[in-house]
């Protein structure tokens, strides 16, 4: 009864930090499991789809732009995480998190740096929490599809920052992180609701 957690999201301009965390079923092992960022699209979707069906419990959870902005970025993945392993249907005896740090939890915790290439039920909590979000960033993308996101899932690329500065931030930027207060503070002179 040992659960993995990780998350997905901390480096993004934009969006919520999403961690997930995973019960594996010792008598039902999921081939391929192994850091989601080593895995493509469809081998993401594809082993979601087998954890949601296959693990004893899982959960998923979230801090919102508004926790990160107020709290940090790791304040807000620590409550997420928190949440991810309040939200298991299960108790587990033991928490297994991907870093250097653990949230405060009722159960005894153990950081593991690179664990989502170590334990595979870390593994797949980095996968549930990877197309987690990415779903989420696809469902921006149809409401606000001059900023990218489906293809940058919220990462400081070129095109997002170039669409930053030509359309100004969203509810759902980061304003704690600095390319886009850099933005507020200082604006380009774009009209402020011609793409909202």
């Amino acid at each position: 009864m040992i659960c993995g957690v990780d998350e997905a999201g901390r480096g993004p301009l934009c969006g919520s930090v999403v961690a997930a965390a995973v019960i594996l079923d010792p008598g039902r092992p999921i081939a391929g499991l192994a850091d989601s960022k080593k895995l493509s699209e469809r081998q993401r979707e594809r082993l979601a789809a087998l954890i949601r069906s296959q693990a004893l419990a899982w959960s998923v959870a979230e801090a919102c732009v508004e926790e990160i902005d107020r709290l940090n970025i790791l304040h807000a993945t620590m409550l997420a995480m928190k949440r991810a392993v309040e939200g298991l249907a299960i108790t587990p005896l033991e928490a297994l998190v991907d870093g250097n740090r653990c949230p405060a939890l009722s159960i005894p915790a153990r950081a593991i740096v690179k664990g989502d290439a170590l334990e595979p039920a870390i593994s797949a909590a980095s996968i549930l929490a990877k197309t987690t979000r990415d779903e989420q960033m696809r469902s921006l993308d149809l409401r606000y599809p001059q900023y990218g996101f489906a293809a940058h899932k919220g990462y400081p690329t070129a095109a997002h920052l170039a669409a930053l500065k030509r359309f100004g931030p969203l509810p759902v930027h980061r304003r704690s992180f600095a390319p886009v207060r850099d933005i507020v503070a200082c604006p380009p002179l774009w009209a402020e609701d011609e793409f909202r």
